[in-house]
């Protein structure tokens, strides 16, 4: 089997189980925004929760597997598992210890924190109290999280997919139980959003007791002695050190933008973040499952010191995000007012949070394509166990969106962060992609620039033809939510419907190649 249609099939396998994952990640919002609406309690639900989440994908989901990944693979390909399991368990022991003393120091240093992502809540002692108190409960769970992220690059080495992907559902589930149950134990905001921590919490303990079976059923007897210090964890520690910003761009950007939003009126957090969540949708669905599935391919390419075969694999990892990312983007920009009305607008969540939030959603989905291209061009770096080229490109996009945000928060409000981050975002891809050739050599540029210009193409006609069809169908004042479910499905499908068709007329190669892996799928089976 070639790579790229290993990396196409290891993609659908993460996309399936990111879809299970974000369908519930919606129930969850739907019921947070219901008890929670866009308030100030809910602004600080979310900015504590931004912490170990931020943490997490800093040194557990980011740079941490982007790092582990081609060395593991490496030992797997040159020293044979037993050697490459011993680093595994010197990595799970190693990382157990030093996440512990991270989510201490975080718990004790909680105002201290808040004081410098949130600088706004100062003036309002409450909401500065409460979200101190709601990062103390969930700091712990950076511990469970970043757990869960080594097993899973541990498994995608091994050629193990689902499980890892499938671990969020049951975070969203003990969020959405914690919130249930709580609702009729008390009606005080400040006890439901105590009670969503410890959710959060639960929800990282039994997201790393999902992972442990597996680990053990490949071989991983993670209860054996190893060494603290394996010497491949020495090479790990060198390439996660400065990946960190390199590898959590997006991230890092969201965290200046909370702390931007928190000087602006109460809500601004809130619609950014119910923004976020459906713009990570596709974002998760096929940018993160993309780049995750890459990784593992391209790292033992580079093990192999194959460029013409990293170069296939990169060229048809960028067509295939683009393909699916840039009908998203037009997708969310055209339908993301009715799909925020569905899904969020009942409870303390009104018309106002509703027109709020989807011009937030507009101007994030801007970037949209170039965030999901970002992760497939990182992780040719990284399965090159270069960390520096993209740190630095890291810190210009961090600046920029330091200055676009400081410059269109006035004018724009919430939406000019939105804006400031999608821009960044735009840079960050550009300088990534320049820099990329001096490690793989020339790029197959012109069938990238055509299958991108097809599909450009298709989007664009697709968008224009659904925006006609919403304005007929979904009404703009408030209508039975299942007349708005049925008219929304109608336009996505046939927003589909239409974007497919023009694919198979321009014969676009990257749906052929996702029929073949899907046909053979039902085949095998």
């Amino acid at each position: 089997m070639s790579e790229t249609v290993k990396v196409t099939k290891a993609a659908g396998v993460i996309g399936i189980a990111t879809f299970l994952s974000r369908i519930f990640g919606y129930i969850r919002d739907m019921v947070f925004a219901y008890f929670f609406g866009a308030g100030w309690v809910s602004d600080a639900f979310i900015a504590a929760f931004r912490i170990p989440n931020l943490l997490r994908r800093l040194f557990g989901e980011g740079s941490l597997s982007i790092a582990f990944v081609p060395v593991f693979t490496e030992y797997l390909t040159k020293q044979g598992r037993d050697e490459a399991f011993r680093l595994a368990r010197s990595a799970l022991k190693l990382l157990s210890i030093v996440v512990a003393l991270t989510a201490l120091a975080g718990i004790v240093l909680a105002p201290i924190v808040i004081w410098a992502i949130a600088h706004g809540f100062l003036d309002m002692p409450a909401k500065f109290s409460l979200t101190v108190l709601l990062t103390r409960i969930m700091f712990p769970y950076i511990f469970f999280i970043s757990l869960v992220a080594l097993c899973m690059g541990i498994l995608n080495s091994l050629g193990h997919f689902a499980v890892p992907a499938l671990a969020p559902v049951l975070l969203n589930l003990s969020m959405i139980s914690a919130m249930l149950i709580l609702s009729y134990l008390s009606t005080d905001e400040h006890i439901r959003a105590i009670g969503l921590s410890i959710g959060v919490l639960i929800g990282g303990i039994l997201q790393l007791g999902l992972q442990l079976p597996m680990l053990v059923k490949k071989g991983i007897r993670f209860w054996q002695r190893a060494p603290l210090i394996h010497p491949g964890l020495k090479r790990i520690g060198r390439l996660m050190l400065p990946a960190v910003p390199g590898a959590a761009v997006y991230q890092i950007n969201n965290l200046v933008i909370t702390f931007f939003a928190s000087l602006l009126a109460d809500g601004s957090i809130s619609y950014l973040y119910y923004a976020d969540r459906l713009f990570q949708f596709p974002y998760a669905l096929f940018g993160i499952a993309l780049g995750t599935a890459a990784l593992p391919s391209l790292s033992k390419q580079a093990a192999n010191h194959d460029l013409e075969a990293m170069r296939a694999t990169f060229t048809h990892a960028i067509q295939l995000v683009l393909f699916i990312s840039i009908p998203a983007m037009v997708g969310l920009m055209v339908l993301g007012r009715p799909i925020i009305q569905l899904l969020f607008e009942r409870g303390a969540f009104g018309p106002d949070a509703t027109l709020a939030t989807s011009q937030a959603l507009f101007f994030y989905c801007l970037g949209l394509w170039a965030v999901a291209s970002v992760r497939i061009v990182v992780a040719v770096y990284y399965a090159m166990q270069d960390t520096v080229t993209p740190v630095k490109i890291a810190a210009i996009s961090i600046s920029a969106n330091i200055v676009l945000g400081a410059i269109l928060m006035g004018p724009m409000g919430p939406n000019g962060l939105a804006l400031a981050l999608s821009l960044s975002s735009i840079l960050n891809l550009i300088l990534l992609v320049k820099f990329l050739r001096a490690k793989l050599g020339p790029l197959d540029w012109s069938s990238i620039i055509k299958s991108a210009c097809k599909t450009l193409s298709c989007s664009a006609i697709m968008g224009a033809l659904t925006w006609i069809l919403a304005n007929l169908l979904i009404p703009a004042g408030n209508s039975p939510l299942i007349k708005n479910l049925g008219s929304l499905i109608v336009c996505i499908m046939s927003g589909m419907f239409v974007y497919g068709t023009l694919t198979i007329c321009l014969k676009s190669t990257e749906l052929n190649q996702l029929r073949s892996v899907i046909a053979k799928r039902i085949t095998h089976r």
